[in-house]
């Protein structure tokens, strides 16, 4: 899109370098756009170098989409744009500035399930539930750039006091690896630049102007970062929308754009309130829910794409039904319009929804795609592999050398490791580092011994070619030495084992192909591994019904939505029923709503099974809110289907069945 083609509150955001800007971008107001077309102006009319430009955003997927369209625009300026998730761009400042925290530039990156490993052995005996629990609230802590020690000063309950006493622990652990966990990509450089100014002024030097993408989904930690990074002069445009502020529950804190306010006086706020995405009736409905939520900034959608259809609110007898009328209606509206089953999404609150549809979608032979279903790298097969690559990068990485060393089998057990990690912990050193120490053959057996050994050289071997030849290459022999393929199909069924190859013949293609797009080595691809995203590879185009959580949908678009399991207790989520807790549900709502471009049909159940138990449900109160412009369908609904619709309803649907069939002849 041209300059010409913007709207006047676009083009006032794109050129505004006045100081501090926050972009108030309603749902479907062209936020990408804004932040792309900034970008192109202040490194071209505005004559700023590309690499004193930086964006950040939250997801790989969003941040890959921003390059290529950034890209486009610029053209030949493209190189040395830094355009990055808040987590990589932490990663960058910490492997330059790792001594100052006292880590070693190839420190591992901790994900989600090392992490969640970690906390159930310094919480052996603690209930699974409990031990989440206390996982979480360190997250939060850290977020909140809370150490351990203020924890104690402010723990309020008996929980929060064990997870204070815990989270001591748990950073010593991390430190002794040399490993950080997701948190502390943000966390230690706001500690870092907090604590010396000469290092944040450096940082500050090379970033002209920030751009911040989706602010109302920043915790206090990434909001500090921000400030750090910009500091007096205050040159950032903060793009987002309190109205989608959706994560509180992991630590996103949408009283960062009261703090914006409060802490520039001189902030410039710029409301996008046209909507190109959905008709009137849609935007009317999700203006009316929202506007029960007390609000920060003043604004209004409004669109030109037509009056359009009406919303249907479908009032079920119970799930099952719910599952069979959203599979009919979704199927005989594509037939009637000549659509693709990519047009379509089913959006619901909890994952435990997606099961009845599913079945339906598979039983009518509707291909669907699940999203947020196990993540590419949390396979077994792949964190094996990953395991070996932390370790080339960091020997002092006790997780990943735990699971490489036995994976595949070679004769070292727990007998061994255990040994060998009372002998490491003795002497304050790694179980990498142990291997080698002079003593060592006193305390091990000497078969074991000989094996752990005899994995610490191949290890070398292989670190020092790593930094050195092509990552295929390097991979490729590792893989053969440790003889994984053969591994797999010893020890699992042949169908189980072709497809955990063919996953990390997949993955080492990837990494090839990356590594010769970005000229890295296996070790500098090695330290970025748990950053890493396979979504470009998983992201092709399929033609199929997408289901999703409200939290999964934020971000995109779908020509026909239904949003299904619309009752108290579920939307709003029966957990979520105080003063906050309320708005957030009522802004997930309205998240849900405006996903929606041409049509949305909004399902609930009279009745629902849970388990055994049927209990009675009651309309989601957020349906009310929505306004009177809708057609109520069911047994309960105003403009109830009679019997007649019904049966011609079955005569369509006999009628579209009898012309697919003729089709697939």
């Amino acid at each position: 899109m041209t300059a010409d083609a913007l709207n006047a509150p676009q083009r006032e955001a794109i050129r505004y370098l006045d100081g501090p800007l926050l972009v108030l971008a309603g749902a479907g107001s062209g936020k990408t756009r804004v932040i792309t077309q900034k970008i192109a102006w202040l490194t071209g009319e505005a004559g700023i170098a590309p690499e004193k430009v930086t964006a950040i955003t939250f997801t790989n997927k969003a941040a890959k989409e921003m390059k290529e369209r950034a890209a486009k625009l610029v053209a030949g300026r493209a190189e040395g744009l830094t355009i990055s998730t808040f987590h990589a761009l932490g990663a960058r400042i910490l492997r330059q500035e790792a001594r100052h925290v006292g880590l070693k530039p190839g420190f591992s990156i901790l994900d989600a399930s090392d992490t969640a490993q970690l906390f159930q052995e310094m919480l052996k005996g603690t209930d699974k539930s409990r031990a989440k629990l206390i996982q979480n609230r360190i997250s939060l802590w850290k977020n909140a750039v809370v150490g351990p020690q203020e924890a104690s000063g402010i723990a309020a309950d008996d929980l929060e006091a064990g997870a204070a006493g815990i989270y001591a622990e748990y950073e010593r652990t991390l430190r002794a690896y040399q490993a950080v966990d997701f948190d502390d990509l943000i966390r230690l450089p706001v500690e870092l630049f907090e604590s010396h100014d000469d290092i944040a002024g450096r940082w500050r030097s090379r970033i002209w102007h920030l751009l911040v993408d989706e602010y109302q989904d920043t915790n206090r930690c990434q909001y500090r970062l921000m400030k750090a990074l910009t500091g007096a002069r205050a040159s950032f445009t903060a793009v987002g929308d309190d109205d989608q502020s959706i994560y509180g529950w992991r630590g996103a804190d949408v009283g960062n754009l009261r703090l914006l306010r409060d802490e520039y006086p001189n902030l410039k706020i710029i409301a996008l309130e046209q909507n190109y995405r959905s008709t009137t009736r849609i935007l009317a409905a999700a203006n009316s829910v929202i506007r029960h939520n007390p609000k920060l900034f003043e604004k209004k959608l409004w669109s030109d794409r037509g009056h359009g259809d009406a919303i249907q609110v479908m009032a079920c007898r119970d799930n099952e039904h719910e599952a069979e009328w959203v599979a009919a209606r979704l199927q005989a509206h594509r037939f009637e319009h000549r659509g693709k089953w990519s047009d379509y999404a089913v959006l619901y609150r909890g994952n435990h929804q997606a099961r009845a549809f599913e079945q339906q979608l598979r039983a009518q032979k509707i291909p669907y795609l699940l999203s947020g279903g196990q993540s590419f790298f949390e396979r077994a097969e792949i964190k094996d592999l990953t395991s070996y690559l932390r370790l080339l990068a960091n020997q002092d990485d006790d997780p990943a050398f735990i699971r490489a060393v036995t994976t595949p089998k070679r004769g070292i057990g727990g007998t061994t490791l255990e040994a060998l990690g009372q002998a490491a912990g003795r002497r304050h050193q790694s179980l990498f580092a142990a291997i080698f120490a002079p003593g060592i053959d006193t305390e091990l057996a000497a078969k074991p011994l000989i094996a752990v050994r005899e994995f610490g050289q191949f290890i070398n071997r292989m670190e020092h070619r790593a930094g050195r030849e092509p990552p295929g290459q390097v991979l490729d022999d590792l893989l053969r030495a440790i003889g994984y393929e053969t591994w797999l199909f010893e020890t699992l069924e042949p169908r189980e084992a072709e497809t955990k190859w063919a996953n990390v013949r997949d993955f080492v293609d990837w990494l090839r192909r990356k590594g010769e797009d970005e000229h890295k080595t296996l070790i500098e691809l090695a330290q970025t591994v748990a950053l890493l995203s396979m979504l470009d590879k998983q992201d092709g185009e399929q033609d199929a019904v997408q289901l999703a959580t409200l939290h999964a949908a934020k971000g995109l678009e779908f020509r026909h939505v239904f949003l299904v399991g619309a009752e108290e207790g579920i939307l709003p989520h029966r957990e979520s029923l105080h003063d906050t807790g309320i708005e957030e549900e009522r802004r997930l709502m309205y998240v849900g709503i405006t996903r929606a471009q041409m049509s949305l049909a909004v399902t609930w159940c009279e009745k629902r099974k849970q388990g055994r138990e049927i209990s009675e449900r009651q309309i989601s109160r957020f349906v009310a809110e929505m306004g009177d412009d809708l057609k109520r369908l069911g047994q309960q609904g105003a403009a109830a289907e009679s019997g007649e619709a019904r049966a011609a309803g079955r005569a369509k649907l006999a009628r579209f069945k009898a012309m697919l069939a003729g089709e697939e002849k």
